[in-house]
């Protein structure tokens, strides 16, 4: 629950801290805002406070056109909830209800129809349909004002049902027609968001806005040293990458910046565009809350070097938990380089050719296609080439379901019952496949051989302990210590 105190402190302080965790609702204006809104903060009794936007559009609140309460990175709370409501906000962003509507959604989460807006709404201030229209709206806008788009297209690849609903939506949340909010971006806003020449209708370029400090280039260098071929690269300063989308395909062009990272996206079918942009956000991290994971690990004397030298490090994530289980399988006993390798040519084996960008031809397979794989595609063990196949076949049969509103729990035990399948890998894709912020791999060698270099005992359960609810963050950090000019420490077989 919001402690209103606490929250009319946030806003008198303008503190950018909290942008993302709620809204304020002005009442003497109508409009909500983000806390750090530079507008002359208004009184005690004039405001309320909502953790939603939708919540606060429930209540006939419209966004400030100043500080742009759409345009925030998205609330921590929904990485480290793994209850229904974090799991069901987690499945709203990437487009479950514009997909497939709130009963397709209630079923993954395993309660009723009404349980679960009951619940949305107790907790959160509004139901699932509410939720979806406030994305739509902010997925709208964002292609308003950041491509050529035709309104007609922008309304159906933002998921409203039709045109006439979309221009309600806008002008009601927005209080601006669409042709409006697009004359303004052409002119330049103050926002920084727009962009003056908008790219092609086949490419969207958006900003991703996340919370400072932000350690972007350690992010791509860790994404980028697992990158597979084909499938992905870093090119310079640009990590590019194709997507197997709920519609269709997608390629990304990310470049990372001090407070957002810039993306440039190519779809076949534009109402993939919530999917993508969530999951390109679950990837890199960005609706971490870098100021609380850094004070918590900095507090422990063996990491406070650690974190001074990188503030802000993420836990990178995945744009498909599947692939990321796979890659886990694969990199159980061979070096980065030698998984990359054997990941690319199961990929080159099985992938449906990408027909985006030639300069990346593959996308990572869907799991039936890899369940069907011949022998000749994996390059190696028999028994663990067995073990993806189950993997595959589980996932693809919804025995085993790896996607973001999935009780981790749950996730972990079914993993462990598939042959093949141990403790390390189970965590493993719990921690980066599905984002749990709270995973410290005890089993991993890397993990080990950085603790020893600490002069830690890893067998110490209590060292492990100081650091949560961050100790996938720890890991990372961790792992990052070994890599470091002069370390004498030889290349681990098992992080992947």
């Amino acid at each position: 629950m919001l402690d209103p105190d606490h929250c009319y402190t946030a806003v008198q302080s303008r503190d950018r801290r909290f942008d993302g965790w709620f809204v304020t609702g002005v009442r003497t204006t109508g409009i909500y805002c983000r806390p750090s809104c530079p507008a002359i903060t208004p009184k005690r009794g004039n405001v309320e406070f909502h953790a939603t936007a939708a919540a606060a559009q429930q209540r006939g609140f419209r966004a400030c056109k100043r500080c742009r309460p759409d345009a925030t990175p998205g609330s921590p709370e929904w990485n480290t909830r793994h209850d229904v409501v974090g799991r069901a906000m987690r499945l709203i962003a990437d487009g479950v209800v514009d997909r497939d509507g709130v009963p397709a959604l209630a079923r993954r989460l395993g309660y009723s129809e009404r349980h679960l807006t009951r619940v949305l709404v107790d907790d959160v201030g509004a139901g699932p349909l509410a939720i979806a229209r406030a994305q739509r709206a902010q997925t709208a806008r964002l292609l308003i004002e950041t491509s050529a788009m035709a309104f007609t297209d922008i309304a159906f690849a933002a998921g409203f049902g039709s045109v006439r609903q979309f221009n309600d939506t806008v002008r009601a949340v927005f209080a601006s027609s669409p042709s409006a909010l697009r004359a303004a971006a052409t002119q330049g806003s103050s926002s920084g968001d727009a962009i003056s020449s908008p790219p092609p209708s086949a490419t969207v370029s958006l900003r991703l806005p996340t919370r400072t400090p932000f350690a972007g280039p350690a992010v791509l260098a860790f994404i980028a040293q697992r990158s597979i071929p084909g499938v992905e690269e870093l090119d310079g300063a640009r990590y590019r990458r194709t997507l197997r989308l709920p519609a269709g395909e997608g390629h990304a062009t990310l470049v990372v910046h001090d407070d957002h990272v810039r993306a440039d996206i190519a779809l076949t079918e534009w109402t993939d565009l919530p999917a993508a942009v969530q999951r390109l956000r679950r990837l890199l991290d960005l609706d971490a809350d870098p100021v609380a994971v850094d004070d918590r690990l900095r507090a422990d004397r063996a990491l406070a070097p650690l974190v001074a030298a990188v503030p802000g490090r993420r836990a990178p994530g995945s744009v498909d938990p599947f692939e990321t289980a796979v890659r886990a399988v694969i990199g159980q006993q061979v070096s980065v380089a030698g998984a990359r390798t054997v990941a690319a040519k199961l990929v080159a084996a099985t992938s449906a050719t990408a027909s985006i960008d030639e300069r990346l031809p593959l996308m990572f397979p869907a799991p039936d296609a890899v369940a069907d794989a011949p022998d000749d595609a994996f390059s190696m063990p028999r028994a663990r080439r067995d073990t993806i196949r189950r993997l595959a076949a589980a996932v693809a049969d919804g025995t085993v379901e790896l996607h973001a509103g999935v009780d981790p729990t749950d996730a972990r035990r079914r993993l462990l019952e598939l042959k093949g399948i141990g403790p390390w890998t189970a965590e493993y894709i719990v921690m980066r496949g599905l984002g749990h912020p709270d995973i410290h791999l005890d089993g991993d060698l890397g993990v080990r051989h950085a603790l020893d270099r600490l002069g830690l005992d890893p067998a110490d359960r209590r060292i492990q302990q100081r650091w949560a609810p961050w100790r996938s963050y720890a890991v990372h950090h961790l792992w990052a210590s070994l890599d470091a000019p002069g370390s004498p420490t030889p290349r681990r077989t098992d992080r992947s």
